[in-house]
C-alpha cells in the first residue's frame, strides 16, 4: 500500500477504525502449556502396590514345585509348511531340561505336519494314546462326558499349546477326553515310535527317558507343590506323620529394568524464552510424560517381566466362541481369588459391552477419581492401550490380585535416588557442551513380579471385530 492511499474493508468502505490485526502488535497472547496426545489414563501404574527394592533386584521365594512343562511351543512357518523350533521341544514333559541339540533337530524333522477342519476329532476319548500333538495354529476343545451324559468343555486350547504328551513315556496311555477341532486347525504330530526309535541311537535320550520312568511319581497338591503330611480326625494314640515344607532351591529374581533419555536444551532458549512459562520445566514434563508411557508399555509386553508374558500357562485361557462373553469373564474371575483388577484395550471393552447389550445386560461402574469405571461382578474393568491389539482384530484383558499381603502383583522401584524428583524417576544435570547445549539426564527404574501364579490370568484371543 502505498503512502496516502486509503484503506478500505472488504465490502470497498474506507475503514473507519483501528483493525484486528494490527491490534495484535499491542495485545497480550494467552497461551496453552504444550499439550501432547501421548498421554493416556495409565491405569496399570496408578492402581500397581509399589514396593521398594533394596539393591536393584526382588527375589519370590516360594515352595519347592514338582510341576513341568508350563511354557508355550513355538513355530516357524515357511509358505504353508509349519516347523516346530527343536529348542522348544523341551516344553514338552518328557523331553524337559533335555538338552541335546542335535537329538532335538531330529525329532523335530520328525513331526509330521496334519490339518484338521472345524469339528473334526483329532482323538477320541477312551482310544489308545500313541502320539503327542502340538498346536501351531487353530483352537482344540477338551470334550468329556458330564455326570447327565451330555458333553461338556473342559477347556479350550490354542497356538503354541500341546496335548496327548503322556503317550511319549507310558505306552498303556489312554485319552481321557475328546480333542476336537474348533476351528481350522494346524497340528504337528510326534509319535511316541519316532522318540523310541531315535532313543535307540541316542544313548542320552534313552537315558533321559527310562530316568523320567524310574522317578517315582512325587506326592503334590494341585498346584504342583510339595504335600505338607497332616493328620486330621484321628482318636487315641494314632503316630502323628512328620513332615516340612520345602523350598524352592532356584527362586526367581526380578532386578529392576531401565527406561533412559537425554533432554537436551539450548542454554540461549532456557535464559531468554522463559516467560510465561519454564521451557526446562516444559520440557522435562513432556520427557517424563513420554516416559511413563513407556515405562506402562513395558509392564505389560516386556518379555522379561512384562505381565502377557508372564502369565502361567495354566491361568491364559481362551474364549468359547472368540467374543468375551460374560461366561469367559466369569471363568477368568473364578481362577483367582480376590481378583482386584481387568485391564483391557479400550475396543476390548466396547466389545465385552457388545456382549453385554446382547445379554441384555447392563454392566455396574463405580467412581474412580471422578471417572466411572465399567465392572463386571464388582471388579473394575480399566481401559489399557499399551495391551496389543494384533491383525487379525485379537487382544487380552488381563486380571490381577494385587499387593504382597495376598501374594498379588507387585510393582517395584527403588526410592531414595540422587536427584529424584518422583520415587525411582530421576532428573541428573550433565552439564553444558560446548555449542552452549544443556542435558540432563531422565531415568525410570520398575519393573513388575508375579508372587504366585495364580494372582495373573489371561484372557486371550479374544475377537474385538465382530458386531453380530
Amino acid at each position: 500500500m502505498s503512502v496516502g492511499e486509503e484503506v478500505r474493508t472488504e465490502s470497498g468502505k474506507p475503514q473507519q477504525s483501528l483493525g484486528t490485526a494490527a491490534a495484535r502488535n499491542l495485545a497480550t497472547t494467552t497461551k496453552s502449556a504444550p499439550q501432547m496426545q501421548e498421554i493416556s489414563s495409565r491405569w496399570l501404574l496408578r492402581n500397581l502396590p509399589w514396593v521398594d527394592v533394596q539393591g536393584g533386584t526382588y527375589r519370590v521365594n516360594r515352595r519347592l514345585t514338582y510341576a513341568v512343562g508350563d511354557g508355550r511351543i513355538t513355530f516357524v512357518k515357511t509358505g504353508d509348511r509349519v516347523e516346530v523350533i527343536p529348542a522348544e521341544l523341551g516344553e514338552l514333559p518328557a523331553l524337559r531340561s533335555y538338552e541335546d541339540e542335535e537329538v532335538l533337530a531330529e525329532l523335530a524333522q520328525r513331526c509330521r505336519q496334519r490339518e484338521f477342519a472345524p469339528g473334526e476329532v483329532i482323538a477320541s476319548f477312551g482310544s489308545g494314546s500313541e502320539e503327542a500333538y502340538l498346536l501351531a495354529h487353530g483352537r482344540v476343545e477338551k470334550v468329556g462326558t458330564g455326570p447327565y451324559g451330555d458333553d461338556q468343555v473342559l477347556g479350550v486350547l490354542a497356538d503354541g499349546a500341546y496335548f496327548g504328551d503322556q503317550a511319549l513315556l507310558d505306552a498303556d496311555a489312554i485319552w481321557e477326553y475328546t480333542a476336537r477341532a474348533d476351528t481350522a486347525c494346524t497340528v504337528l504330530v510326534l509319535s511316541r515310535q519316532d522318540v523310541e526309535q531315535v532313543a535307540e541311537r541316542a544313548e542320552s535320550l534313552g537315558e533321559h527317558l527310562r530316568r523320567l520312568r524310574a522317578i517315582p511319581e512325587q506326592r503334590t497338591n494341585k498346584y504342583g507343590e510339595k504335600v505338607v503330611d497332616l493328620a486330621a480326625g484321628h482318636a487315641g494314640e494314632q503316630d502323628i506323620p512328620h513332615t516340612f515344607v520345602d523350598y524352592d532351591a532356584r527362586p526367581r529374581e526380578y532386578e529392576l529394568s531401565i527406561a533412559q533419555t537425554v533432554l537436551r536444551i539450548h542454554s540461549r532458549v532456557a535464559d531468554l524464552y522463559n516467560q510465561p512459562m519454564n521451557q526446562t520445566e516444559q520440557q522435562l514434563r513432556l520427557t517424563v510424560e513420554a516416559l511413563k508411557e513407556r515405562q506402562e508399555h513395558e509392564l505389560v509386553n516386556n518379555r522379561e517381566f512384562g505381565l502377557l508374558h508372564n502369565c502361567e500357562y495354566d491361568q491364559r485361557l481362551q474364549p468359547h466362541d472368540g467374543v468375551p462373553s460374560p461366561d469367559d469373564l466369569d471363568e477368568l474371575l473364578s481362577r483367582r481369588r480376590g481378583t482386584k483388577m481387568l485391564l483391557a484395550h479400550p475396543r476390548a471393552i466396547s466389545a465385552i459391552g457388545r456382549e453385554l447389550n446382547k445379554r441384555g445386560l447392563v454392566p455396574e461402574t463405580i467412581d474412580v477419581g471422578g471417572n466411572r469405571i465399567p465392572t463386571w461382578r464388582g471388579v473394575p474393568i480399566y481401559p489399557c492401550n499399551k495391551i496389543p491389539v494384533t491383525e487379525a482384530r485379537t487382544s487380552s484383558i488381563i486380571a490381577m490380585r494385587l499387593g504382597e499381603q495376598d501374594q498379588g502383583v507387585i510393582g517395584l522401584r527403588q526410592s531414595g535416588l540422587p536427584d529424584e524428583i518422583e520415587p525411582s524417576l530421576s532428573v541428573r544435570f550433565m552439564g553444558i557442551n560446548e555449542q552452549a547445549i544443556i542435558k540432563y539426564l531422565v531415568t525410570a527404574y520398575y519393573s513388575a513380579a508375579v508372587l504366585v501364579p495364580d494372582a495373573l490370568g489371561v484372557l486371550e484371543n479374544v475377537e474385538i471385530g465382530r458386531w453380530r
